[in-house]
This record gives structure tokens, C-alpha cells and sequence, in this order.
């Protein structure tokens, strides 16, 4: 199951480790970067189950 896309998880990785960065820096709100970071690596974000948004995977039309 995936619904989080390449380029969703590439900004999600990016966005997430940068995050982790001014956390060690100091900015003690960074460590919510754990957060894309995981949906990044697992490719499946459950905000996005939420509100039926899908960038990633394809469904088909037996599924949907």
C-alpha cells in the first residue's frame, strides 16, 4: 500500500532530514522532522488516506 509519489517522497526526505539538522542545531520544533522522513521511507502517508489524496501508486478501477 502506498500513496505518497517520487518527487512527494524526495521533498518529504529532503524537507525531513533538513529538519532533523536545526533540530541538532538547536530548533527544538525540528525533531517533527522524524515525521516526513518516515512517510518518505515507508511511502504511504495516512494524513493523505484522510482526505482521499493519492500522488504515488496507481489504482485501478476495480479498487476505486
Amino acid at each position: 500500500m502506498c500513496n505518497v509519489g517520487l518527487f512527494d517522497r524526495i521533498f518529504r526526505g529532503v524537507l525531513g532530514f533538513a529538519l532533523i539538522v536545526a533540530a541538532l542545531s538547536g530548533f527544538e520544533w525540528g525533531w517533527l522532522g522524524l515525521i516526513p522522513l518516515a512517510t518518505a521511507f515507508m511511502g504511504f502517508c495516512p494524513a493523505y488516506t484522510l482526505v482521499g489524496m493519492n500522488t504515488g501508486c496507481k489504482v485501478s478501477e476495480s479498487q476505486a
